[in-house]
């Protein structure tokens, strides 16, 4: 279908529907997935069916308004409905849920290397692990680009003949584009369809209604999590080197949930279902919210019965950081990624008319007129046009700005869509400015003309010099691509925090990784800045986010599951955790901004692939210990059967395990108002050698007194599994905000092999 023939369809889909845009919305209902009047049905979606017909006009075809059944990820579907539609449905048997649509948004040539993976080590993680050979990563996000190299199969083992997946034919899409590396592509559009009907415009973005990508995000992340390997990358001539995946032998599913207007969560759990009887053995979405409590969220829905089915779901931390409490897709059985830099380094100096510097970063092809050409007039446009210190589109006079270097505030806008509308207006070049919200964070892109971004204390000054003078004047010099000059890793700006907001009794982020600057695959049909007016085609770009850091994560599972097939989705999730780093490559701590970084920010550290491979003990979590977690926090019965599809009684499960305390590689405490003391346990299993002896290193704050019982944990088999615990003491009798919050790390570390260190960060909380 071409794009004008599908603008048609389109248009008489508007018509067909507009009678009920503003009364009909979609919702998500879920069922007792032991329903009393299923057995009456011989399908199950003859039977989610039958809940429409009973509560709709006999005149109407209920067929019309079921968007998606769900078997795998949730019993139940989606379905647009009426307010007194809704309130009819509520009253039905087996109804047990009914959620409103969520509109969600989504959140490389070096960083392999930075994380110490290297093809020459025979004894290093993609050896021990054959490159991620035989997992399979399934990607929900924007879709993808077939066609680029980073999707060849050349040297790619068959098929695991467990997959049970399809490459969905669609608009520029068939099944020729799936190959042994792409194994496997499907697209999902009912949610948004019936909720872009309001907001349809013609003028809106070709999108591919198909697999295909049409906006990049989505090729990017699955080649970051197990792209091939690509010889001489780069983007124009930055950052040149041989691009791979962290799992460059793994096997990719895409799932395309994320459209033009963002990614609905009917699209994202009918992912999910299908995902998971596809047989992949990883999920990764980069893509949320802000938290939710998780009988609200879908995708801690989804992600629990992916994870009964032994899938690793790995989900970005968000990117609304350094917001406290902000992490997203929090829930416990989720790997939660939060974001850090890289020591590669895009210098764009600016050089003031008063002879001074100010250090910037830009990914601007550097051969160009300014890099050794006179200054240019600087101009910051105020007071002329609401936001024009922010560039917004029409905001900037010409009259003003032409030929001249234009400063322009970041926020609001996108940030290369700042540099086309300096472009537009008659500016020769552009100075990014960060302000006080992004503070020092220096997210670059692959601007439309010179340009470069500053950090906030550089703004300042260029900002004073502005003032000082009636012609200031300035350029930028390009630097190109600098790396191990600088400290890193370091917490992104952006990456959020917690602790937790629905459930402060697990440490989230569960790790950080790379995220700031990622360069990727990038589609055909884009400029590296994805704006239409960006005519320039590249093979790779840059981008920034809790995004690119989720499937750096994603494809270190799948090294992981390759090395370790039968080790369960906790235990992979224990290996990256507990295998993590605390400081940066030059050993002092990792930072977070001017302050070593905290557990709210990196969890239990910054990945490291090599340690993850090997990690000597892991915390497992079976799936039913996560529904005694449920019950300990105190969720009703009905919130519990929502979320794990597990009619339980709490009570008989609590009585059953007093005391209990999910296994969880970090620990975080609470100290409520008279409390002095909590008792915590965990169970450690060894997966190295036998015969092995771990003993303690403890890291304790002076506001808690930490004793752990006991010592030593003596291992005389592999997959023996044995106890400790931990007596948190408070020493804090005021809980005054000065001491509201501490924190510390236990170590086991093997007698015999000083590699195996396996650490457990942990939170004390005074309330």
């Amino acid at each position: 279908m071409d794009f004008k023939t599908h603008l048609f369809v389109s248009i008489l889909f508007l018509c067909s529907v507009c009678l009920h845009a503003n009364t009909l919305q979609t919702y998500i209902v879920q069922l007792h997935p032991q329903g009393v009047t299923s057995s009456s049905f011989a399908t199950k979606p003859s039977w989610h069916l039958s809940f429409l017909q009973q509560t709709m006009s006999s005149e109407e075809d209920a067929s019309s308004r079921l968007l998606y059944s769900y078997h795998s990820a949730m019993e139940g579907f989606a379905a647009q409905l009426s307010e007194s539609e809704l309130e009819s449905l509520q009253m039905l048997p087996d109804v047990i849920a009914i959620r409103p649509d969520h509109r969600l948004q989504i959140h490389t040539t070096y960083s392999y290397k930075f994380l110490g993976l290297n093809t020459a080590s025979s004894d290093g993680a993609w050896h021990k692990s054959a490159f991620g050979r035989g997992t399979i990563i399934g990607v929900l996000d924007t879709g993808v680009w077939p066609e680029h190299p980073s999707f060849d199969d050349r040297g790619m083992p068959p098929v695991p003949r467990k997959w049970r997946g399809i490459c969905q034919e669609g608009q520029n899409f068939n099944s020729l584009n799936c190959n042994k590396k792409l194994i496997g592509a499907r697209f999902f559009t009912e949610g948004h369809r019936v909720a872009s009907v309001s907001s349809y415009s013609p003028d809106a973005g070709h999108e591919y209604v198909s697999p295909r990508d049409s906006h990049g995000h989505g090729t990017h992340t699955s080649s970051t999590a197990g792209g091939a390997s690509v010889g001489t990358a780069s983007v124009f001539g930055n950052a040149a080197g041989v691009a791979r995946g962290m799992a460059p032998g793994a096997h990719i599913a895409v799932y395309k949930v994320c459209w033009l207007n963002g990614c609905y969560s009917s699209d994202i759990l009918a992912a999910m279902d299908v995902a998971i009887r596809d047989g992949v053995d990883i999920l990764s979405l980069s893509l949320g919210g802000f938290p939710i409590p998780l009988f609200d969220d879908s995708i801690a829905i989804g992600s629990f019965r992916a994870v009964e089915h032994g899938i690793s779901v790995v989900c970005a931390a968000g990117n609304n950081g350094p917001i406290q409490s902000s992490v997203a897709n929090e829930a416990p059985w989720i790997a939660t990624i939060g974001a850090s830099t890289l020591d590669r380094r895009f210098p764009g100096i600016v050089q003031m008319g008063n002879g001074k510097y100010l250090y910037g970063e830009s990914m601007y092809p550097g051969n160009h007129l300014m890099r050794a050409g006179k200054a240019l007039e600087l101009v910051y446009v105020t007071g002329e046009n609401s936001g024009s210190e922010y560039c917004f589109r029409g905001s900037l006079p010409r009259a003003i700005v032409r030929g001249k270097i234009v400063v322009c505030d970041r926020g609001v806008n996108g940030r290369a869509e700042k540099g086309e509308v300096v472009k537009e207006a008659g500016g020769a070049a552009m100075i990014l400015a960060n302000t006080e919200i992004n503070l020092e964070e220096n997210s670059v892109d692959v601007h439309v003309l010179p340009a470069t971004l500053i950090g906030f204390k550089e703004s300042v000054h260029l900002k004073a010099y502005i003032n000082s003078t009636r012609r200031p004047t300035a350029r930028i010099v390009f630097g190109g691509t600098v790396i191990r000059k600088s400290r890193a890793p370091a917490v992104a700006q952006f990456s959020a925090r917690g602790p937790s907001y629905s459930n402060p009794s697990i440490l989230k982020p569960d790790v950080i990784a790379p995220g700031v600057n990622i360069i990727a695959a990038w589609p055909q049909n884009l400029g590296p800045t994805g704006l239409p007016e960006d005519s320039r085609r590249v093979n790779f770009t840059i981008m920034s986010g809790t995004s690119m850091a989720c499937p750096h994560a994603s494809g270190i599972a799948a090294l992981i599951r390759s090395a370790h097939p039968k080790w369960s989705p906790a235990a992979i999730k224990s290996a990256v955790m507990t295998t993590a780093e605390v400081t940066d490559h030059s050993g002092k701590p990792i930072m977070d901004g001017d302050k070593p970084a905290g557990v709210f920010a990196i969890g239990a550290g910054h990945v490291n692939p090599e340690r993850a491979i090997d990690p000597g003990l892991i915390y497992d979590i079976r799936p039913e210990e996560y529904v005694t977690h449920l019950c300990s926090l105190g969720y009703t019965k009905s919130e519990i059967l929502t979320i794990t599809h597990r009619n339980v009684s709490c009570r008989e499960i609590l009585q059953m395990n007093r005391g209990f305390n999910l296994n969880y590689p970090s620990i975080s405490v609470t100290f409520k108002h008279g409390m002095r003391s909590k008792m915590i346990k965990r169970r450690v299993t060894n997966v190295g050698s036998p015969n092995s002896i771990y003993s303690l290193e403890l890291m304790a704050p002076k506001e808690v007194k930490v004793k752990v019982k006991p010592r030593r944990l003596i291992f005389t088999d592999i997959n023996q599994s044995l106890s400790y615990r931990v007596r948190f003491i408070s020493r804090n009798r005021t809980g005054t905000a000065k001491m509201s919050f501490a924190q510390g790390q236990l170590t086991w570390v093997n007698s015999k092999n000083s590699l195996n260190r396996v650490k457990s960060p942990f939170s004390v909380t005074w309330k």
